[in-house]
């Protein structure tokens, strides 16, 4: 039996790669016939491919499957045979003109469904995303701000030379040197008492 990877293979190339060139050059020579040939091989294969969907989960035991379906890419493609262009004569086209104006009504609802829904979306999306913005900002501004306003602060009493008093941060940096300074001061004058002390 040929294995799934066998069969994906040869229908991506002859049944895909081989007609996307031949249908380029169909449209490169401007042939009328041969641009009609391979529009009803991709319609055909686009059938093809939706039905494969649903088949492959549901008869991909049955035995020959994937020979099966290489047999049908191969006669779809065949000049002999011509299968994609009796296939959509005698089957697709008139099944597609009985019902064209259904589906074009069906296709113009879907599509205003669809916009409409994506608008919706698309609204919901920006007011959730401009929410948790402006949550992150009010949240983070006070933080960010008394930050600064630190900043702002140490370095406007160091160019100065004042002690700051408007920030709690400052105060504690401004009381810690000041501590640190009474220290220096209280160990350099017991230093030149036992200096005395010892001759």
């Amino acid at each position: 039996m040929v294995s799934w990877i066998i069969s994906r293979l040869v229908v991506l190339i002859f049944g895909t790669l081989y007609p996307a060139y031949y249908s380029y050059k169909a449209v490169k020579s401007k042939d009328i016939k041969e641009y009609v040939k391979w529009m009803m091989y991709w319609i055909i294969f686009a059938l093809f491919m939706t039905l494969e969907t649903f088949t492959d989960i549901f008869l991909c035991w049955f035995p020959f499957y994937y020979e099966l379906k290489i047999a049908f890419v191969a006669w779809l493609l065949s000049p002999y045979t011509k299968g994609s262009s009796l296939l959509y004569r005698k089957f697709v086209h008139p099944t597609l003109s009985s019902k064209e104006k259904e589906i074009d009504e069906c296709l113009i609802q879907a599509k205003d469904r669809s916009y409409d829904a994506l608008v919706h979306f698309g609204k919901r999306g920006l007011n959730v995303a401009a929410t948790a913005a402006v949550t992150a900002a009010t949240k983070g501004q006070g933080a960010l701000s008394e930050r600064l306003r630190s900043f702002s602060m140490q370095d406007l009493s160091n160019i100065r030379g004042e002690s700051p008093s408007a920030s709690p941060v400052t105060a504690r940096t401004s009381s810690k040197s000041a501590k640190a300074k009474l220290s220096r001061s209280a160990a350099q004058g017991s230093e030149p008492s036992a200096s005395a002390q010892s001759p």
